[in-house]
């Protein structure tokens, strides 16, 4: 009697640790093989993107500068705000909307120099304010669709590359000699140059003027982009470059 039940708690020690290990090991689900896309699915899921900018205008334009190719943004966003996350990350402008970098060159306090015989200041109505700014921009796209009939993001990208030098002048010490020398812009600083200058002429339109901002703006694209020597970013694009090919 008594070596039946010392058999059969041995039995039951030896049956509970596999028991237990069974219980513990976790169900392999059987996964499923996903297959790989091809390239006209990843077309299909591009070309069915119907974002449009401001929600009235579509982003298929055209950049025919190859340097400008790689820094201006159309990522398709309906109200670009990217509130500043990346904007200590190396090349973040790179990575910025274009839109939202006109925005950018409108929230200015001034000049800060004589223009005209006057020194220009807003006394911050521009400063820190996004809101304000994108929506003079989008003012101004609609007054450049009613005046032109045309895609304004298409004439603010021709306004761009009409107004981005290509040459500067840098100042080289040789010795005691300090002499101004003719250098070629990046393309990064190029589309910098371009939007400071539009936005300075959009600001300095509208001061003391019963012209809005947006309508400044709107008015300075559309010369801009027609390379009209009237306009204030062709104006010194055109000294720019004067000025670098005197110092060769």
């Amino acid at each position: 009697m008594a070596e039946d039940i010392t058999n059969t708690v041995q039995n039951e020690a030896a049956q509970q640790p596999q028991s237990l290990a069974a219980e513990a090991k976790p169900k392999r689900r059987a996964r499923k093989r996903e297959e790989p896309k091809t390239e006209a699915q990843d077309k299909d899921i591009f070309m069915s993107s119907s974002v449009m900018l401001f929600n009235r205008y579509p982003y298929d334009v055209e950049v025919y500068d190859p340097s400008l190719r790689n820094y201006i943004n159309l990522k398709p966003v309906a109200y670009p705000n990217s509130y500043g996350r990346k904007s200590q990350s190396q090349f973040h402008k790179a990575n910025l909307s274009i839109i939202e970098r006109l925005e950018n060159s409108l929230m200015r306090g001034g000049t800060g120099g004589k223009i005209g015989g006057k020194v220009i200041r807003t006394k911050g109505r521009m400063q820190g304010k996004k809101m304000k700014a994108a929506k003079t921009v989008m003012e101004a796209f609609d007054m450049i669709n009613k005046q032109t009939g045309k895609n304004p993001l298409q004439v603010y990208i021709q306004a761009l590359e009409n107004a981005a030098p290509i040459e500067d002048t840098t100042r080289v010490r040789y010795g005691g000699i300090i002499s101004n020398v003719a250098v070629d812009v990046s393309a990064s600083r190029r589309l910098d140059i371009a939007l400071r200058n539009i936005g300075m002429a959009a600001v300095t339109g509208a001061f003391h003027s019963k012209r809005t901002l947006s309508a400044a703006l709107a008015n300075e694209l559309i010369m801009a982009a027609n390379n009209d020597v009237n306009s204030y970013a062709i104006k010194r694009k055109n000294e720019t470059e004067r000025m670098a090919r005197s110092a060769k």
